[in-house]
């Protein structure tokens, strides 16, 4: 199953998970031309039907049910507006340069280990949201063939891991092909309520839940609900690692591929606003009916609406739509938590067996939270994770919008470990400050509005210090040696180059940009062999002539 390399310079022979492009989907590496053979469409429709996920619809009738109307709407346009902006950039970045999240973060500021950090806090995104979809999908198996949940816990991962192995392959056709169903019923209970309770509407806006204040508006309640919502902050990296198979752009397709680029990247917060508001409108819906500790269960808010249109099939309509939905979102978690495992581990003890071995790590968390009942503290862990998600991101994302056009960091986006510090201060060291300070405050150290607005001062640290940091190591810790190796990576008209060349340590052939000069094999080495080799120890850097400067200017 694992890796193996004997002695310098003879090849390493990777196991037949880890060899097979279809398992594999380049989770440690460039994704190369050869194999982004996806229109932008697929690409585009293959990333949103991710999202169709129903934490939203728990997310927002859970924040409706504890703060109210007023404060639940306000959260939620907030969190969105954020998440949108953040991930724009991302998406871009992504997109342009073909690799996902973790080799983003890389060269974003955080270095070739610091990034594993991210890689923990990304993998704990997956599993997070896997074991909370998870637990929608149990509680609708339940109500319908009334098994334990416990049981039900287990069948909602059985059904994903076959699912999730055979990658973008297979996951780009199951989000095509059940889209259109998706679409049709998300609006059924919305449509029957309409039809038969339109009054329930306009009542909504007085719908107080559980909150001392009842439907108006307060800070607190307000800044709390946004906090819950902008855990959901990393899902861009989910939404990176489908754009990542973008095709090429160009003059011809310029304006379908930022389309793509957008509707699939941070356009998917505008459907996930809107799922948040319709889960608070259900959860007002069911509340007298099934009581507040049910009420933000989406099998009980979409069961009780289509009754009212439909009563002999409002349950079997209802966990049909559950059951798809949480397929579609969970073969994504589990995906993208797999791409995150592998990058943690291939960094931290040289060892890549492969993909699809972290899938089972992944799913195992996820059902260990579900079986604790994760779903009963749904608030709680998502309001901490938030924190750390924002920082994260936020650091990120200065690092593309301010240091780049600032000259603070170097244009364009490096990954390689060939050619990368280990730690670089400006976003590892904005990160960690930003999160410290978030979850201080989230301890209520600096008051209730504090606690309520941690998250945006994690935000806004993390914004601040990431250009101030860049500015004071006057960039010097992004790239640890200067990239030698021609042909260039970049073609003169933009575009990334598609010239193969031979790994000289694994004896495979790689397009241009996943490769690096390597002075300790004495070849060219492919960005996988370099990440796995425990026996080099950054040699290459160590003899280069010192950190690059950029070239920033200091204050007399």
């Amino acid at each position: 199953m694992t890796d193996t390399v004997s002695t310098r310079q003879e090849t390493r022979t990777y196991s037949k998970w880890a060899k097979n492009d279809t398992l594999e989907d380049y989770s440690l590496r460039y994704a190369p031309k050869s194999f982004r053979t996806w229109s932008m469409y697929h690409v585009a429709t293959a990333a949103l039907g991710g999202i169709a996920y129903l934490a939203d619809f728990a997310i927002g009738g859970s924040v409706a049910i504890a703060y109210g109307f007023s404060d639940a709407l306000a959260a939620i346009v907030i969190a969105a507006v954020i998440i949108f902006a953040t991930s724009v950039p991302i998406a871009y970045y992504s997109a342009k340069y073909k690799i996902d999240m973790d080799l983003l973060t890389r060269g974003a500021g955080f270095g070739y280990l610091g990034s594993t950090l991210t890689s923990v806090i990304y993998a704990s995104f997956t599993f997070i949201f896997f074991s909370l979809e998870g637990s929608i999908m149990a509680q609708a198996i339940t109500a319908l063939i009334h098994t334990p949940l416990r049981v039900s816990y287990l069948i909602a991962c059985l059904i994903i891991v076959p699912l999730v192995i055979f990658g973008m392959t297979l996951l780009a056709r199951l989000q095509v092909w059940t889209q259109p169903v998706w679409l049709i019923l998300l609006f059924g209970p919305f449509i029957a309520v309409a039809v038969t309770h339109p009054d329930s509407f306009a009542a909504f806006t007085h719908f107080g839940g559980n909150s001392a204040s009842g439907s108006a508006f307060t800070l607190v309640g307000t800044g709390a609900g946004a906090g819950v919502i902008l855990s959901l902050i990393a899902q861009i990296g989910e939404q990176v690692d489908y754009l990542r198979f973008m095709p090429d752009k160009t003059k011809e397709n310029g304006r379908g591929w930022w389309t793509a680029v957008l509707a699939a990247g941070p356009g998917w917060v505008v459907l996930g606003a809107l799922k948040q508001l319709g889960g608070a409108f259900l959860a007002f819906f069911v509340f007298t009916k099934v009581g507040p500790a049910l009420a933000d269960e989406p099998i009980q808010q979409y069961e009780a609406a289509l009754r009212t249109f439909v009563a002999p099939a409002a349950l079997g309509v209802g966990v049909f739509f559950v059951v798809m939905s949480q397929v579609k979102i969970n073969v994504t978690n589990a995906y993208s938590g797999s791409l995150s495992w592998s990058n943690f581990f291939s960094r931290i003890l040289h060892w890549h067996p492969g993909r699809v071995v972290w899938i089972f790590l992944n799913v195992g968390i996820a059902l260990a939270l579900m079986e604790a009942n994760v779903f009963s503290f749904l608030n709680n862990i998502l309001g901490f994770y938030s924190n750390v998600a924002i920082a994260w991101i936020g650091a990120v994302c200065a690092d593309l919008v301010i240091n780049k056009p600032l000259k603070l960091s170097p244009s364009y986006i490096e990954f390689k470990r060939a050619h990368l510090y280990n730690f670089n201060p400006v976003g590892f060291g904005s990160m960690m400050v930003a999160s410290v300070v978030s979850i201080v405050a989230y301890y209520n150290a600096f008051g209730a509005d504090a606690k309520a607005f941690s998250p945006l001062i994690a935000l806004a640290i993390a914004v601040v210090l990431s250009p101030l940091i860049a500015w004071a190591t006057k960039g010097r810790y992004y790239i640890a040696r200067v990239d030698d190796l021609r042909p260039a990576a970049i073609t003169p008209d933009g575009l990334m180059s598609d010239t193969e060349l031979t790994c000289v340590v694994c004896g495979d052939a790689f397009e241009r940009p996943d490769m690096a000069g390597c002075s300790f094999h004495d070849g060219l080495i492919c960005s996988l062999c370099c990440s796995l080799d425990s026996k080099c120890h950054d040699s290459c850097k160590k003899t280069a002539s010192g950190p690059v400067d950029l070239g920033i200017p200091t204050v007399a």
